[in-house]
């Protein structure tokens, strides 16, 4: 019995620092990030990438519970990358009112770097005025329209093609089919489709939802937004207030104030300007119409990045009750390579 014990004991510890210091597992709970990342996938997160996050509160580890009050400082150990547009990365959900490390887990894909301005005009995301497409197994709604009402789309092409979700509208030539680029280039090359457009969500509901809320944005006509950097000094003003104040109260510590037009309080001293301390990100989801990201919550601090996703280890189909073999082991591209595959989707697509 002493023996056994003695060896769990050792295992258990061993566990929590390579848990704690090199690498965590996570599974992937929602389709956020179909078509690269499924539900039921089993994810290798490394924390050696961007370096180790050290520990933020006492408590016990892996579970919710903690010692209120007792907080450590900020400290991340040296990494041997740096983070890189196209990087899914996993963080802790920056919205969420507990301590950093205690917050739960998102996994999303870095669109947006520290600095750079972003937008989405018309379902295309703009990064300092430059178009950024699809980076590849990315997937969003479509129209298709169709020569002839009488004509349906094969379903087992379309299974082949990857495309399960396919949506009647009120015009019989016209369906909204949920597709990756590489899909729609393959649907377009049918003799009985006219053609093939990116669909555009419309309506004044979106409004209270985005960030920042009241400027009329929807996840497929959103901002510009300008991404905090470490070290930047931004003129604070009426337009930028929205946007940078919940940075510098909710992320950065301090008391912020709107006492007048254009007038501002931080920690109580009248300011104009205002100096970050780290740097922010902005991130969405690989299913872009079904994702809960950047464009909703705000920007994702460097201190709540966990690690990169590097691998899943494991797939479970839970609806067919089995694991999804061929995802085994199966390696997730860096922001290099996916951006690489994105372009050449995007070139080849009429």
């Amino acid at each position: 019995m002493r023996q056994w014990g003695e060896a769990l004991l050792f295992a258990a510890i061993v566990v929590l620092i390579v848990r704690t210091l090199f690498f965590d597992l996570f599974r992937i709970p929602t389709p956020s990030m179909e078509k690269n990342l499924l539900v039921g996938d089993y994810l290798f997160v490394s924390k050696l990438h961007y370096g180790t996050r050290l520990p933020l509160t006492l408590g016990v580890p892996f579970t919710s519970w903690y010692l209120p009050g007792v907080r450590f400082p900020y400290t991340r150990l040296p990494g041997f990358s740096e983070i890189e547009r196209g990087d899914a990365i996993v963080f802790n959900y920056p919205p969420e009112g507990q301590p950093i490390d205690r917050k739960m887990h998102y996994i999303k894909r870095v669109i947006g770097m520290p600095g750079e301005t972003v937008a989405v005009q018309d379902k295309v995301v703009q990064i300092n005025r430059e178009p950024l497409p699809l980076g590849s197994g990315m997937q969003q709604f479509w129209y298709v329209y169709k020569s002839d009402p009488r004509y349906r789309l094969p379903s087992s092409r379309l299974r082949e093609l990857g495309v399960s979700d396919v949506r009647p509208t009120q015009d019989p030539t016209v369906v909204r089919v949920l597709a990756t680029r590489s899909a729609i280039e393959a649907m377009n090359a049918w003799p009985w489709i006219d053609r093939v457009e990116p669909y555009i969500a419309q309506g004044d509901s979106y409004g209270a939802l985005m960030y920042p809320t009241g400027r009329g944005y929807t996840p497929d006509n959103y901002g510009p937004v300008p991404i905090p950097q470490e070290g930047e000094t931004v003129v604070l003003t009426n337009e930028n207030w929205p946007i940078y104040e919940p940075v510098i109260s909710r992320y950065e510590g301090h008391t912020t104030q709107r006492v007048g037009d254009a007038v501002f309080r931080i920690d109580g001293e009248r300011t104009t300007t205002y100096t970050f301390m780290q740097d922010y990100f902005f991130a969405m989801g690989d299913n872009r119409d079904n994702s809960e990201d950047s464009r909703f919550w705000g920007f994702v601090p460097k201190d709540h990045i966990v690690g990169k996703a590097i691998f899943t280890y494991f797939s479970w189909d839970s609806q067919s009750n089995l694991p999804r073999f061929g995802r085994i082991f199966r390696g997730i591209q860096d922001g290099a390579v996916f951006w690489q595959d994105g372009l050449a989707e995007a070139a080849a697509t009429p």
